[in-house]
């Protein structure tokens, strides 16, 4: 069994700001080499459990990530995640904002499902360290200039 990727990280500002830059605002800070397309008009996080999450590309198709499975507003949302692969093999990603302090959030994210993705699933895991940690300072920026 492929150990559970666990990542947390503070950023400047109230939980729900965090919370609605992650959902409402993930076109503003989802890099274009993180999807599909590779040039995204839109990333959409439909916000309700059975939203889905997908982009849309410049040429008006879309290319479905996951589904939203818990929406709880400002503290966590949690969603079984397959970008660019097969929905069957996907994993489940729960994000947590935790407010530490008036302007302080801290975001857990915990990645687990690795054994969805068979054999490739500890080389696919170790990627998404990788993807994770590129991932946060566009996140960050994008939450400390609205804040």
């Amino acid at each position: 069994m492929t150990e559970v990727l666990r990542l947390s990280f503070e950023v400047a500002c109230e939980a729900d700001h965090a919370f609605a830059t992650w959902t409402e605002r993930i076109a503003a800070w989802w890099p274009a080499d993180h999807t599909v397309s590779g040039s995204p008009a839109t990333v959409v996080l439909e916000g309700r459990e059975g939203g889905r999450i997908y982009e849309r590309a410049q040429h008006g198709e879309e290319h479905d990530w996951g589904v939203v499975t818990v929406w709880r507003p400002p503290h966590l949302v949690a969603y079984r995640w397959h970008l660019g692969g097969d929905a069957g093999a996907a994993t489940d990603v729960e994000v947590r904002f935790v407010r530490l302090d008036v302007a302080v959030t801290r975001v857990d994210i915990e990645q687990s499902g690795w054994e969805r993705l068979g054999p490739a699933a500890s080389e696919l895991r170790r990627r998404n360290v990788s993807g994770w940690g590129s991932l946060v300072p566009h996140f960050r920026a994008a939450v400390e200039q609205g804040a």
